[in-house]
């Protein structure tokens, strides 16, 4: 069985600095790709960040580009979703997401999902 398992959320005040991990299991993880998607309140699911697992290629959205830094630990299992500078309008829950072959930001090409961890920027 799949599973995802993000941590690392909570309260931040603006400016500061959070680091998001995702940690996987049942899956040969080194095979995987694995994004960052974040949800706002009444907002819809946006892609945030991807981490390739053949070339070790990263793509960001522009909201986080210059901000954020997604990276991997094949040994651990885990990806890791460094946060700078955080804003307010970063709070959202954010969610890992594996896929052998996802189309980047499409949300709907990924197979395997955590259930999230609350970021919350306090400005």
């Amino acid at each position: 069985q799949v599973q995802l398992v993000e941590s690392g959320g909570g309260l931040v005040q603006a400016g500061g600095s959070l680091r998001l991990s995702c940690a996987a299991s049942g899956l040969t993880f080194s095979r995987y790709a694995v994004g960052w998607f974040r949800q706002a309140p009444g907002k819809e699911r946006e892609f945030v960040a991807v981490i390739m697992w053949r070339t070790l290629s990263t793509y960001y959205a522009d909201s986080g580009k210059g901000r954020f830094t997604i990276s991997r630990d094949n040994a651990r299992n885990t990806v890791y979703l460094q946060m700078n500078s955080l804003k307010p309008e970063d709070t959202a829950v954010y969610y890992c997401a594996a896929d052998v072959a996802p189309t980047l930001s499409d949300s709907s090409s990924y197979a395997y999902w955590g259930q999230g961890t609350q970021v919350t920027v306090s400005s």
